[in-house]
């Protein structure tokens, strides 16, 4: 019903999109909203959904159902010879003729019993293909959601150290305004002023690149205003409170491109047995119903026609009155027999008939019973081939199982490091932070020199910067497990 619905909204969602533009406050739910409605992938697994659901419906109609078929023709016959081999045969007057056939047949056999387990079973395979595409979705729509945030946490670390190069900008020209300082402390202090500014509108435009990357991920187009989107989910950091074994357990039972491939096994073993039954017989039943309707172009032919055989009748009548009956005996009625006005009137009846009064053919009906003995290994070969896809498939099933297994494994073993470096950084953040101030302090009473306040402030720069790559190394680390073991964990 899930993805029924969400077929249904294809046709509906370009509308919607055309219509709507996408809100200018995103949430990561939102976003994955206008993804699953507007993603090229995804909509391209939910198109392959239908075919397989009417594979279903016709596998059970083609088990249980007679197929019916029906026909009209009409044609035209004009006058001439034919030849037919040595004989021919000759038509004075052109002719119109036309017909009808309504026909029943129904075939009953191993194939056709195990095509509704076949094709349920590609049904779900494509059930399981959508939970695949949705899951990497998923992931693809948070992992970019991340990187936006972790670009305007940049950004805001950029504009930090624009503002304490300014800072810095004054400090060095009041130093040498009262001669404390050197021009050259100035000109360092410009010097780095510039590099922030050219660091803080590199980092303005990743803003920028990441947020269209995104809105591709979502499938519509991003606003003209970029500066407007703003992303409001935060993700806390907390310790990861799984265990390892217990993920392996979910993956295992929840991985969807796990699970695609069990469904594609499944629908292999059901391959199997419908190439395995074409050995059993086969019961084949058909009906028809038809009937067809002529007319002539001339009518004459038709006349002296009747004309002619009714002459004969009424000569052979006269003859037997002549020469049969026995003396005192009442003749027969011959003269009944002469061609008359009635028999004009019902040639004229039968020629007016044309097209749709038709003359009804006997019903028939056939019932066949066919065992195929040698279809010159067309059999064995048929089955060699599924067997060998279902091995294929069961020896993919295994190696993904592995792939899993390796996956969750360092999706875990990469989310506890992530998780322990942003400790690590978090510390050196503060030190860093503790070491500019000393330096600051000291370039203001004189004590210290200038390039060891830029030493100082690089290092406090890229503490920061290694800081917001460790937080949000680690959200990523938790998308990527959810990934792994296909569902969401927090």
């Amino acid at each position: 019903m899930r993805y029924a619905l969400a077929i249904l909204g294809l046709a509906l969602a370009p509308v919607l999109a055309a219509a709507q533009s996408p809100p200018a406050r995103l949430s990561l739910a939102d976003a994955l909203v206008i993804a699953r409605d507007n993603n090229p992938l995804y909509r391209q697994a939910l198109h392959d959904r239908s075919p397989a659901a009417w594979g279903v419906r016709n596998a059970y109609a083609s088990t249980f159902l007679p197929s019916v078929s029906s026909s009209f023709g009409t044609g035209y016959l004009g006058q001439g010879q034919q030849q037919f081999f040595s004989s021919s045969f000759s038509q004075s007057i052109a002719t119109w003729s036309s017909s009808y056939n309504l026909g029943l047949n129904w075939t009953l056999s191993g194939s056709t019993l195990a095509q509704p387990g076949l094709r349920k079973a590609e049904l779900a395979a494509a059930d399981a293909n959508i939970a695949g595409a949705e899951s990497d979705l998923i992931a693809d729509v948070t992992t970019q959601y991340l990187t936006v945030l972790q670009a305007v946490e940049n950004a805001g670390v950029a504009q930090a150290r624009l503002d304490h190069d300014k800072e810095f900008l004054v400090l060095a020209k009041a130093r040498y305004d009262v001669g404390r300082a050197t021009l050259i402390d100035v000109r360092q202090a410009e010097v780095a002023r510039g590099q922030a500014e050219v660091a803080l509108l590199r980092a303005q435009t990743s803003i920028d690149v990441e947020k269209l990357r995104l809105y591709e991920i979502l499938g519509v187009n991003a606003p003209t205003e970029l500066s407007q989107v703003q992303l409001t989910d935060s993700f806390p950091v907390t310790e990861p409170p799984w265990k390892l074994d217990e993920l392996m357990t979910m993956a295992e039972q929840q991985n969807p491109s796990l699970k695609a491939l069990r469904a594609r096994e499944n629908a292999a073993n059901w391959g199997v047995r419908a190439a395995t039954s074409s050995y059993g017989p086969q019961l084949s039943l058909s009906a028809g119903w038809s009937g067809f309707s002529q007319k002539v172009s001339d009518l004459n032919a038709a006349y002296a026609a009747g004309q002619a055989q009714a002459d004969t009748n009424l000569a052979l009548c006269n003859y037997q009155n002549s020469h049969w009956l026995n003396s005192g005996l009442g003749g027969l009625p011959c003269n009944a027999l002469a061609f008359g006005a009635a028999d004009s009137q019902a040639i004229r009846d039968a020629n007016s008939r044309y097209p749709w009064h038709f003359t009804t053919q006997p019903f028939q009906l056939q019932l066949t019973l066919s065992l195929p003995l040698f279809t010159n290994f067309a059999r064995p070969f048929q089955v060699s081939q599924a067997k060998a896809q279902r091995d294929d498939l069961t020896e993919a099933v295994r190696a993904r199982g592995l792939a899993v297994r390796t996956q969750v494994s360092q999706a875990f073993l990469v989310l506890g490091t992530a998780y322990r470096a942003i400790g690590i950084q978090d510390t050196n953040r503060t030190a860093a932070r503790e070491q500019l101030q000393l330096a600051t302090d000291r370039y203001r009473v004189g004590s210290g020199t200038f390039f060891e306040l830029l030493d100082a402030q690089l290092q406090q720069l890229n503490a920061e910067l290694d800081y917001v790559s460790a937080v949000y190394a680690y959200h990523k680390a938790v998308a990527a497990l959810e990934q792994a073991v296909g569902r969401r964990l927090r």
